[in-house]
Formats: C-alpha cells, sequence, structure tokens
C-alpha cells in the first residue's frame, strides 16, 4: 500500500434534483445514487481507480451499510487491514443535490466518531509499504479534532510518510483551533475556498493560503471549483487552472478525487503545480457522473 487514506466513512444517498424540502409536502425527483462514501472511501477508490495501491484506516459498523463498503473495497482493490469493525452503526449521509448539482448533506457520525488518534498507527503503515498519510473528512470527525494527532503526523513523518489532510464543510469549523497544531506537521493541506474563508477569516484565495502556510503547512490547495485551484508552495505561487467539462452531473466527492489525483501525481514524483493539475483532472472527471466515485472504474474495468 503506497497510500493510507484515514478518515469518514458514510452509506451516500444522493438525490436529484432537490431544491427545497417543504415541510408538510412529499416531493419527488428524477435520479438516485446509493452507495459506499464519505471522504476517506472516495479519495481511496479514486487513488485504486488512477493504479495507486492503497488502504483505508476508519472504523464502521458490522451492518448492511459496512458490508456494502467492504464489496465497493474489494472491487476496487482497496486494503482493509486498518479499518476496525466497532459497536456503532455506519455513518449515513444524506445528499440533496440542487439544480445547479450542488449537493447539501444531512448526515450522521455514526463508526465515524470512534476514530481517535490512538487507533492510527503511523509504524504498521511503514511497515505495510505506505509512503503517504492522508487525513480526509477532518472536520466531521469528532475523535480527530485534538491536538493530540499531532504526535501521529509526527510519527508518520519521522517514518518517512508524507502527510496531508483535506477538510470537509462541518460545523466544527467554527473553532478550527484544533487544526493549528497540525499545519507543522503536513506536507499538504486541502480546502476549497468556502471552508478556507471560514477556518482563516480571509476572502481571497491567495491570502487565506498564505495565512494557512503560515502556520508550518508546507504546500497549500485552495480548491476553485471549476476555476481550478490556487497553490501556495515554496516553488510555485499562483492558480492552476482546471479542464473544462461538457457536462456536469453532480459535484458530490469532487474534492476528494482532486485529492486523490494529486496524491497519486506526488507519489510519482510529480511538483505541487504538476499534481494540482492532477487533482484538477481528477476533481473535473468526477463531477460528470451522480455520485462521488461514479466516473471512476475499478482498475480491472478501466480500459
Amino acid at each position: 500500500m503506497h497510500a493510507i487514506i484515514a478518515g469518514n466513512i458514510t452509506l451516500d444517498v444522493l438525490c436529484y434534483p432537490v431544491n427545497e424540502v417543504p415541510r408538510h409536502e412529499s416531493i419527488a425527483f428524477e435520479q438516485a445514487a446509493v452507495g459506499p462514501g464519505g471522504c476517506a472511501s472516495n479519495t481511496a477508490v479514486v487513488l485504486a481507480s488512477l493504479g495507486v495501491p492503497v488502504g483505508v484506516a476508519a472504523c464502521i459498523g458490522s451492518d448492511e451499510a459496512a458490508h456494502l463498503a467492504r464489496r465497493t473495497w474489494q472491487r476496487y482493490g482497496v486494503g482493509t487491514r486498518f479499518v476496525e469493525t466497532v459497536e456503532a452503526p455506519t455513518a449515513v449521509s444524506v445528499g440533496l443535490v440542487d439544480s445547479a448539482f450542488q449537493p447539501r448533506f444531512i448526515h450522521t457520525s455514526g463508526a465515524n466518531a470512534h476514530l481517535t488518534p490512538d487507533r492510527l498507527r503511523p509504524a504498521d503503515y511503514a511497515a505495510a509499504g505506505a509512503r503517504w498519510l492522508h487525513i480526509a473528512g477532518y472536520f466531521v470527525l469528532p475523535g480527530l479534532l485534538t491536538p493530540d494527532l499531532a504526535p501521529v503526523l509526527e510519527a508518520a513523518r519521522a517514518r518517512g510518510l508524507r502527510t496531508s489532510l483535506d477538510v470537509v464543510t462541518s460545523p466544527a469549523m467554527a473553532n478550527p483551533a484544533p487544526l493549528w497544531p497540525l499545519l507543522p506537521h503536513l506536507d499538504a493541506f486541502f480546502c476549497n475556498a468556502h471552508e478556507g474563508r471560514r477556518i482563516s477569516g480571509e476572502s481571497e484565495p491567495e491570502a487565506i493560503a498564505a495565512t494557512l502556510a503560515a502556520k508550518g503547512t508546507a504546500t497549500v490547495l485552495v480548491k476553485l471549483g471549476a476555476a481550478g485551484c490556487y497553490v501556495h508552495s515554496a516553488g510555485f505561487r499562483g492558480v492552476v487552472p482546471a479542464p473544462k467539462v461538457s457536462r456536469v452531473a453532480d459535484t458530490t466527492g469532487a474534492g476528494d478525487a482532486f485529492a486523490a489525483g494529486y496524491i497519486a501525481a506526488a507519489l510519482g514524483g510529480a511538483s505541487p503545480k504538476e499534481a494540482a493539475a492532477a487533482g484538477n483532472r481528477a476533481g473535473a472527471r468526477a463531477v460528470t457522473a451522480l455520485g462521488a466515485i461514479a466516473a471512476f472504474p475499478p482498475p480491472s474495468e478501466s480500459w
């Protein structure tokens, strides 16, 4: 396993289009997608589709949602030795995708709340051949919202792993203080412009990235949707444009795909600018189908 993706796992139920939810009325929609999701699963599955040997470190239940996730990981060849079954239901996330293809999520933490720093094992990841540890969906992982995660990241880097972290919109972002001790131990930090504004208090991508980089992260990437991303790194600072997409079906999982594309390219020796371009390509591909991983077939089926 060249990369370990630690973070949230959910059962995703996506409904399109849903623009409003009246309190006392029923509504109809045209399309639905049901499958495993969550930032960690999405990122790992896309990495596997891109040909990177990858494993998941997460907590799930013993219910049907967990079985669906495990079947999907098996189909893609995602390693599961670091997935723990806990006495809690697998998390569920309901995405209401509006006519502008923007999802709004209703979710429960479920088993994800059991993922704590003591369950993360950098020594074992290194022994399994990992060269990258990525924390996915940070602000929806209550057990990781603690400075105790910093020593885990430090230990991973001491064993030769590069580290990264991706946030996701959550009410927990109102207090970003637990994030600050982690930033000096990250090789890459991912957020979109909305998340970056909430975390940093800055409004422009350049200022968002500079504020976060000043706290110690080597490379900060602020995702800008169709415009691409802003990169703040030692060798490059500026916008890396995204490829144009002829058809947008759903933006769910685009950020996770971006992270996967970036990590895959960086593991192959790409610079932050080059890896950001690869992330943009993966994110653009993700939005062409309803569902976070629908645009990424298993490696055995990709040809």
